[in-house]
């Protein structure tokens, strides 16, 4: 199931599921549609309405905003690592990004002032579906809501500076989702390799699959969640492939996640 949050014209933030077929380069059919639905699904349950609307016209926000946190895996992909001339860490190397860094589908990636070197990193998100904390491996999937697609967006230039990941990524739009919630994905289905696709401009510049992670999905819910309280709505990045790089304001940024859909944002000058 596909969990949209969306408006339509002069209406209110909602949520709905999206129906139509999804083909193999993340587009809906025309066919499709969102049904909505009746309050937040993530606390009140799937509750179907009579309200259709035609995909076409309806305009897709960030598929939740988390309530507390975005939890950011750092160097999960080994070459990722060593393209940035770092070490694979042992145990899942974290760090947080403020809510406020997330944007939607179609929203601009502002770039500041004070930024030179904005890079794009394609990756897969987990949403957490229920409150949680020391989640053993083999009871991750009973946590996980679903997933999604993210842009770890990243000011380069301050992390070289700062030596610090937090005010490098945690600038507003630098945390893009979408373009919704998939429902279906199972952990084993990561572990046997999803394609993570970015496309610069229309270029690949990022090729890579989930079956080359460090730490794998269980792993890395259970560690976060040993370290800190998981809520419904929390969102876990895992990290990037090979490939990541510099986008520049009137740049259009691409990330597919195979299953899940493609996430696309301009970039501009802030």
């Amino acid at each position: 199931m596909r969990i949209a949050r969306f408006t339509t014209k002069g209406g209110e933030p909602q949520f709905g599921v999206v129906m139509g077929d999804l083909d193999g380069y993340g587009q809906l059919s025309e066919d499709a549609t969102v049904v909505a639905l009746q309050g937040d699904p993530l606390f009140s349950g799937v509750n179907i309405t009579d309200q259709v609307h035609k995909f076409e016209d309806v305009k897709l926000l960030a598929p939740v905003i988390p309530r507390s946190k975005v939890v950011a895996v750092a160097r999960n992909y080994a070459k990722h690592a060593a393209e940035l001339g770092n070490e694979v860490p042992a145990e899942p190397l974290f760090f947080i990004k403020p809510n406020t860094a997330v944007c939607g589908p179609g929203d601009t990636i502002q770039r500041p002032s004070n930024v030179e070197d904005l890079h794009f990193e394609g990756e897969l998100a987990i949403v957490i579906g229920r409150i949680c904390r020391d989640v053993p491996e083999a009871k991750v999937k009973d946590v996980i809501y679903g997933m999604t697609v993210a842009n770890d967006v990243t000011a380069r230039d301050v992390q070289r500076r700062l030596k610090h990941f937090s005010q490098a990524k945690g600038y507003d739009t630098f945390c893009p989702l979408g373009p919704w919630i998939e429902t279906d994905v199972e952990p084993e289905q990561l572990a046997a390799g999803v394609r993570i696709q970015t496309f610069l401009n229309g270029d690949v510049v990022q090729d890579g699959s989930t079956k080359d992670l460090v730490h794998d999905i269980p792993k890395l819910i259970a560690h976060i969640s040993s370290v800190m309280t998981l809520l419904p709505g929390d969102v876990i990045l895992t990290g990037t492939p090979e490939g990541v790089g510099p986008m520049e304001p009137g740049d259009e940024i691409e990330i597919f996640v195979e299953g899940l859909g493609a996430l696309t944002n301009k970039v501009a000058q802030r």
